[in-house]
Protein backbone atom coordinates (compact mmCIF):
# COMPACT_ATOMS: atom_id res chain seq x y z
CA UNK A 1 0.00 0.00 0.00
CA UNK A 2 1.16 3.69 -0.64
CA UNK A 3 0.38 5.67 2.64
CA UNK A 4 0.91 9.35 3.43
CA UNK A 5 1.78 10.21 7.23
CA UNK A 6 1.63 13.68 8.14
CA UNK A 7 3.32 14.81 11.83
CA UNK A 8 7.36 14.35 10.55
CA UNK A 9 9.16 12.20 13.20
CA UNK A 10 7.41 13.24 16.13
CA UNK A 11 6.50 10.31 19.07
CA UNK A 12 3.53 8.40 17.39
CA UNK A 13 4.78 9.19 13.68
CA UNK A 14 8.35 8.25 13.56
CA UNK A 15 7.41 4.48 15.28
CA UNK A 16 4.07 4.37 13.02
CA UNK A 17 6.47 5.10 9.78
CA UNK A 18 8.71 2.45 10.77
CA UNK A 19 6.08 -0.12 11.45
CA UNK A 20 4.39 0.40 8.18
CA UNK A 21 7.98 0.55 5.97
CA UNK A 22 9.07 -2.65 8.45
CA UNK A 23 5.56 -4.34 7.01
CA UNK A 24 6.49 -3.73 3.07
CA UNK A 25 3.89 -0.49 2.68
CA UNK A 26 5.35 2.47 0.31
CA UNK A 27 5.55 5.17 3.15
CA UNK A 28 5.62 8.95 2.55
CA UNK A 29 6.04 11.25 5.49
CA UNK A 30 5.15 14.45 5.61
CA UNK A 31 7.47 17.53 7.47
CA UNK A 32 8.12 21.08 7.44
CA UNK A 33 11.40 20.79 7.72
CA UNK A 34 13.97 20.34 4.83
CA UNK A 35 16.47 18.95 8.07
CA UNK A 36 14.49 15.89 8.28
CA UNK A 37 14.74 14.93 5.25
CA UNK A 38 17.59 12.42 5.45
CA UNK A 39 16.44 10.76 8.52
CA UNK A 40 13.09 10.23 7.26
CA UNK A 41 14.96 8.37 4.39
CA UNK A 42 17.10 6.67 6.36
CA UNK A 43 13.88 4.73 8.22
CA UNK A 44 13.20 3.41 4.61
CA UNK A 45 10.58 6.11 3.57
CA UNK A 46 10.26 9.43 1.35
CA UNK A 47 10.31 12.67 2.36
CA UNK A 48 7.33 15.22 1.54
CA UNK A 49 8.70 18.56 2.68
CA UNK A 50 6.09 21.11 3.01
CA UNK A 51 3.33 22.70 5.39
CA UNK A 52 0.00 20.92 5.99
CA UNK A 53 -1.61 23.85 5.82
CA UNK A 54 -0.57 23.73 2.03
CA UNK A 55 -3.89 22.56 0.73
CA UNK A 56 -2.17 22.14 -2.70
CA UNK A 57 1.09 20.81 -1.88
CA UNK A 58 -1.08 17.81 0.47
CA UNK A 59 -3.32 17.06 -2.33
CA UNK A 60 -0.17 16.35 -4.60
CA UNK A 61 1.57 14.78 -1.88
CA UNK A 62 -1.64 12.26 -1.29
CA UNK A 63 -2.26 12.37 -5.45
CA UNK A 64 -2.28 7.77 -5.73
CA UNK A 65 -2.54 6.78 -1.83
CA UNK A 66 -4.47 4.36 -0.04
CA UNK A 67 -4.43 5.78 3.02
CA UNK A 68 -3.61 8.77 4.84
CA UNK A 69 -2.44 9.46 8.59
CA UNK A 70 -3.76 13.10 9.31
CA UNK A 71 -3.30 15.21 12.33
CA UNK A 72 -2.78 18.48 13.12
CA UNK A 73 1.07 19.54 14.65
CA UNK A 74 0.93 21.29 18.20
CA UNK A 75 0.56 25.04 18.11
CA UNK A 76 -0.18 26.67 21.24
CA UNK A 77 1.65 29.64 20.38
CA UNK A 78 -0.91 30.73 17.47
CA UNK A 79 -3.01 33.86 18.47
CA UNK A 80 -6.32 31.80 17.46
CA UNK A 81 -5.50 27.67 18.67
CA UNK A 82 -9.01 26.89 17.25
CA UNK A 83 -8.96 29.08 13.77
CA UNK A 84 -5.20 27.29 13.06
CA UNK A 85 -6.98 23.86 14.12
CA UNK A 86 -9.90 24.79 11.53
CA UNK A 87 -7.46 25.99 8.79
CA UNK A 88 -5.34 22.91 9.00
CA UNK A 89 -8.16 20.65 9.25
CA UNK A 90 -9.72 22.48 5.94
CA UNK A 91 -6.67 21.69 4.15
CA UNK A 92 -6.88 18.60 5.18
CA UNK A 93 -10.33 18.21 3.51
CA UNK A 94 -9.79 19.98 0.59
CA UNK A 95 -6.72 18.04 -0.45
CA UNK A 96 -8.53 14.44 0.52
CA UNK A 97 -11.17 15.27 -1.83
CA UNK A 98 -9.18 16.44 -4.63
CA UNK A 99 -6.71 13.18 -4.23
CA UNK A 100 -9.65 11.07 -3.77
CA UNK A 101 -8.11 9.13 -1.12
CA UNK A 102 -10.26 6.61 0.20
CA UNK A 103 -8.97 5.66 3.84
CA UNK A 104 -8.38 8.40 6.43
CA UNK A 105 -6.98 8.44 10.20
CA UNK A 106 -7.21 10.80 12.08
CA UNK A 107 -5.45 11.64 15.18
CA UNK A 108 -7.83 13.64 17.42
CA UNK A 109 -8.69 12.81 20.91
CA UNK A 110 -10.53 11.53 24.42
CA UNK A 111 -13.23 14.73 24.60
CA UNK A 112 -13.60 15.37 21.09
CA UNK A 113 -17.33 14.21 21.19
CA UNK A 114 -17.59 17.48 23.26
CA UNK A 115 -18.45 21.18 21.48
CA UNK A 116 -17.27 23.25 24.33
CA UNK A 117 -15.39 23.07 27.72
CA UNK A 118 -12.30 21.54 26.40
CA UNK A 119 -10.21 23.92 26.03
CA UNK A 120 -8.01 23.26 22.42
CA UNK A 121 -9.35 19.85 21.99
CA UNK A 122 -12.48 21.60 20.96
CA UNK A 123 -10.27 22.00 17.62
CA UNK A 124 -9.97 18.17 17.15
CA UNK A 125 -13.81 18.25 17.67
CA UNK A 126 -14.07 21.18 14.99
CA UNK A 127 -11.48 18.86 12.49
CA UNK A 128 -13.95 15.94 13.19
CA UNK A 129 -16.86 18.02 11.63
CA UNK A 130 -14.81 18.88 8.72
CA UNK A 131 -13.90 15.56 7.82
CA UNK A 132 -17.28 13.91 8.46
CA UNK A 133 -18.70 15.78 5.39
CA UNK A 134 -16.03 14.21 2.61
CA UNK A 135 -18.48 11.66 0.96
CA UNK A 136 -16.56 8.59 -0.06
CA UNK A 137 -14.31 7.94 2.65
CA UNK A 138 -13.74 5.08 4.94
CA UNK A 139 -12.75 7.82 8.44
CA UNK A 140 -11.52 6.45 11.58
CA UNK A 141 -11.09 9.34 13.85
CA UNK A 142 -8.18 8.21 16.87
CA UNK A 143 -9.50 9.62 20.00
CA UNK A 144 -6.68 8.75 22.28
CA UNK A 145 -6.71 9.71 26.12
CA UNK A 146 -3.46 12.39 27.42
CA UNK A 147 -0.25 11.69 26.49
CA UNK A 148 2.04 10.47 29.16
CA UNK A 149 4.39 12.63 28.31
CA UNK A 150 2.41 15.49 29.89
CA UNK A 151 3.14 14.72 32.83
CA UNK A 152 6.63 16.31 32.19
CA UNK A 153 5.26 19.29 33.08
CA UNK A 154 4.75 19.00 36.73
CA UNK A 155 8.54 18.17 36.87
CA UNK A 156 9.42 21.66 38.00
CA UNK A 157 6.49 21.74 40.71
CA UNK A 158 7.79 18.17 42.04
CA UNK A 159 11.80 19.18 42.54
CA UNK A 160 10.93 22.62 43.88
CA UNK A 161 7.37 22.40 46.08
CA UNK A 162 7.51 18.33 46.61
CA UNK A 163 4.13 18.40 45.05
CA UNK A 164 1.78 17.33 41.84
CA UNK A 165 -0.86 20.10 41.69
CA UNK A 166 -3.59 21.22 39.31
CA UNK A 167 -7.20 21.92 38.83
CA UNK A 168 -7.53 18.12 39.07
CA UNK A 169 -5.78 15.73 41.49
CA UNK A 170 -6.87 13.45 43.96
CA UNK A 171 -8.95 10.83 42.84
CA UNK A 172 -10.18 12.37 39.40
CA UNK A 173 -9.13 9.43 36.55
CA UNK A 174 -6.74 10.10 33.90
CA UNK A 175 -7.04 8.48 30.46
CA UNK A 176 -3.44 8.31 30.04
CA UNK A 177 -1.94 7.02 26.26
CA UNK A 178 1.47 6.48 25.05
CA UNK A 179 2.71 7.36 21.57
CA UNK A 180 4.34 3.70 21.15
CA UNK A 181 0.64 2.14 22.01
CA UNK A 182 -1.55 5.05 19.62
CA UNK A 183 1.32 4.55 16.43
CA UNK A 184 0.24 0.23 16.96
CA UNK A 185 -3.32 1.26 16.64
CA UNK A 186 -2.66 3.77 13.62
CA UNK A 187 -0.95 1.14 11.74
CA UNK A 188 -3.41 -1.15 12.46
CA UNK A 189 -6.61 1.18 10.80
CA UNK A 190 -4.35 2.50 8.27
CA UNK A 191 -4.11 -1.21 6.89
CA UNK A 192 -7.97 -1.87 6.86
CA UNK A 193 -10.11 -0.90 4.09
CA UNK A 194 -12.26 -0.06 6.73
CA UNK A 195 -12.66 1.11 10.69
CA UNK A 196 -14.56 1.81 13.13
CA UNK A 197 -15.72 5.88 12.48
CA UNK A 198 -14.26 6.45 16.12
CA UNK A 199 -11.73 4.33 17.95
CA UNK A 200 -10.39 5.43 21.16
CA UNK A 201 -7.20 4.40 22.45
CA UNK A 202 -6.07 3.97 26.39
CA UNK A 203 -3.08 2.54 27.57
CA UNK A 204 -3.80 3.00 30.91
CA UNK A 205 -6.40 4.40 33.32
CA UNK A 206 -5.62 5.99 36.72
CA UNK A 207 -6.85 8.36 39.13
CA UNK A 208 -4.48 11.36 39.73
CA UNK A 209 -3.22 10.06 43.30
CA UNK A 210 -2.46 6.84 41.69
CA UNK A 211 -0.22 8.38 39.23
CA UNK A 212 1.47 10.51 41.61
CA UNK A 213 1.85 7.19 43.84
CA UNK A 214 3.79 5.78 40.53
CA UNK A 215 5.76 8.51 39.83
CA UNK A 216 6.82 9.39 43.43
CA UNK A 217 7.88 5.51 43.99
CA UNK A 218 9.79 5.88 40.50
CA UNK A 219 11.94 9.08 41.91
CA UNK A 220 12.32 7.92 45.71
CA UNK A 221 9.38 9.90 47.10
CA UNK A 222 6.55 7.32 47.57
CA UNK A 223 4.36 9.52 49.53
CA UNK A 224 4.39 12.71 46.19
CA UNK A 225 1.19 13.98 46.48
CA UNK A 226 -1.47 15.38 43.45
CA UNK A 227 -3.28 18.42 44.91
CA UNK A 228 -6.48 19.76 43.66
CA UNK A 229 -6.36 23.44 43.46
CA UNK A 230 -8.56 25.98 42.32
CA UNK A 231 -8.97 27.57 38.67
CA UNK A 232 -7.95 30.40 39.67
CA UNK A 233 -5.08 29.66 41.48
CA UNK A 234 -3.83 27.14 38.42
CA UNK A 235 -4.34 30.10 36.08
CA UNK A 236 -1.99 32.37 38.54
CA UNK A 237 0.59 29.81 39.02
CA UNK A 238 0.62 29.05 34.98
CA UNK A 239 1.55 32.41 34.48
CA UNK A 240 3.78 32.84 36.61
CA UNK A 241 5.50 30.14 35.29
CA UNK A 242 5.67 31.99 31.61
CA UNK A 243 2.86 30.77 30.23
CA UNK A 244 0.92 33.80 28.48
CA UNK A 245 -2.38 34.28 29.91
CA UNK A 246 -5.20 33.01 27.04
CA UNK A 247 -3.00 29.74 26.89
CA UNK A 248 -3.46 29.16 30.35
CA UNK A 249 -6.89 29.51 30.57
CA UNK A 250 -6.71 26.99 27.53
CA UNK A 251 -5.03 24.69 30.00
CA UNK A 252 -7.47 25.26 32.61
CA UNK A 253 -10.33 24.27 30.57
CA UNK A 254 -9.22 21.16 30.41
CA UNK A 255 -8.12 20.36 33.41
CA UNK A 256 -11.96 21.78 34.62
CA UNK A 257 -13.35 18.90 32.28
CA UNK A 258 -10.99 16.21 33.44
CA UNK A 259 -12.14 17.42 37.28
CA UNK A 260 -15.83 17.19 36.65
CA UNK A 261 -15.25 13.82 34.50
CA UNK A 262 -16.78 15.35 31.49
CA UNK A 263 -13.42 14.73 29.45
CA UNK A 264 -14.23 10.92 29.94
CA UNK A 265 -17.93 10.38 28.89
CA UNK A 266 -17.19 9.55 25.53
CA UNK A 267 -14.78 6.96 26.51
CA UNK A 268 -16.74 5.48 28.96
CA UNK A 269 -19.88 5.13 26.66
CA UNK A 270 -17.33 3.52 23.70
CA UNK A 271 -14.49 2.18 25.44
CA UNK A 272 -11.15 0.03 23.66
CA UNK A 273 -11.51 -3.44 23.76
CA UNK A 274 -8.31 -3.48 25.46
CA UNK A 275 -5.91 -1.25 26.65
CA UNK A 276 -2.47 -0.86 24.89
CA UNK A 277 0.79 -2.31 26.47
CA UNK A 278 2.46 0.83 28.04
CA UNK A 279 1.59 1.33 31.78
CA UNK A 280 2.07 4.11 34.05
CA UNK A 281 4.47 2.18 35.70
CA UNK A 282 6.64 1.65 32.59
CA UNK A 283 6.29 5.27 31.92
CA UNK A 284 7.13 6.69 35.88
CA UNK A 285 10.87 4.72 35.04
CA UNK A 286 11.49 6.93 32.14
CA UNK A 287 10.32 9.87 34.08
CA UNK A 288 12.57 9.26 36.86
CA UNK A 289 15.37 8.72 34.11
CA UNK A 290 14.74 12.28 33.12
CA UNK A 291 13.88 14.03 36.68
Amino acid sequence: MKIILTGSLGHISQPLARTLVGQGHAVTVISNSPDRRAAIEALGATAAIGSVADAGFLATTFAGADAVYAMIPPNLATPDVLAYYQGVGRSYAQAIGQAGVGRVVHLSSWGADLDHGTGPILGSHLVEGLLNELPGVALTHLRPGSFYYNLYGFAGLIKHQGIIGSNYGGDDVVVLSAPADIAAAAAQELTAPTGPPVRYLASDVRTCTEIARALGTAIGRPELPWLTFSNEQTQQGLEQNGIPASVAALLVEIGASIHHDSMRQGYLQNPPSALGQVKVADFAREFAAAF
